[in-house]
């Protein structure tokens, strides 16, 4: 995108964390701050940059940078304490997670398994979610374990509207979010939930052949 010369090499991870943070919230006062202390050319670079190709990506980043996953495709057969066990461990330590179900060939129900490197913020006025609902996809239910807190815990809450879903033939997806209770400063702000999305379709066909 643009160099930082020899004079100026001080200003770079002031410059990146800045980067990430406009790209985790849309607030650029503090990148503002950081490229008024920048050559021009880097600068106009960074703004020209940012304004082409940087359209806000929903759930792509956090403050400290871009939420990756840390753990492809693991794989359950069925809903039962080994797999609570593993979000709890998962969810202790604060990594954002993404499960859903899907109908295996000889007409079993397993459950695929996605860790990431953190959890997403939304902001307070935003809905729950940071998987975005696919295109086409007709909701039929969403739950959340802020709007629905059980005395068992977030983890087997959405495990259980998960698998009485599963059990009617519905696909699910389960994630995890930061929700905030500001709309710009997320920092500290939030509280972690599992969303729960039901949606108006049978659960789909494993498309890895096994």
């Amino acid at each position: 995108m643009t160099t930082l010369g020899a004079g100026d090499l001080h200003l770079t991870m002031e410059l990146v964390s800045a980067l990430n943070s406009f790209l985790y919230d849309r607030d650029d006062r503090a990148l503002e701050k950081v490229l008024d202390r920048a050559p021009q050319p880097v600068r106009m670079a960074a703004q020209q940059y940012l304004k082409d190709k940087c359209e806000p990506v929903m759930g792509a980043f956090t403050e400290c940078g871009p939420v990756e996953v840390v753990r492809e495709a693991v794989f359950f057969g069925r809903i039962d304490e080994e797999l609570e066990e593993y979000l709890e461990c998962a969810y202790t330590i604060g990594l954002g997670i993404r499960m859903s179900n899907e109908r295996q060939h000889d007409g079993g129900v397993g459950w695929v398994i996605r860790l990431l490197n953190d959890e997403v913020s939304v902001p307070a006025s935003a809905e729950p979610r940071t998987w975005a609902v696919p295109t086409g996809g007709k909701l039929a239910r969403t739950w959340t374990s802020k709007e629905h807190a059980s005395d068992a815990g977030p983890v087997r809450g959405a495990l259980q509207v998960a698998a009485d879903a599963t059990a009617t033939g519905r696909w699910v997806r389960i994630h995890t979010l930061l929700h905030s209770r500001y709309d710009i400063d997320f920092e500290g702000s939030g509280t972690s939930e599992f969303v729960v999305d039901v949606f108006d379709a049978p659960i789909p066909l494993n498309q890895r052949g096994e």
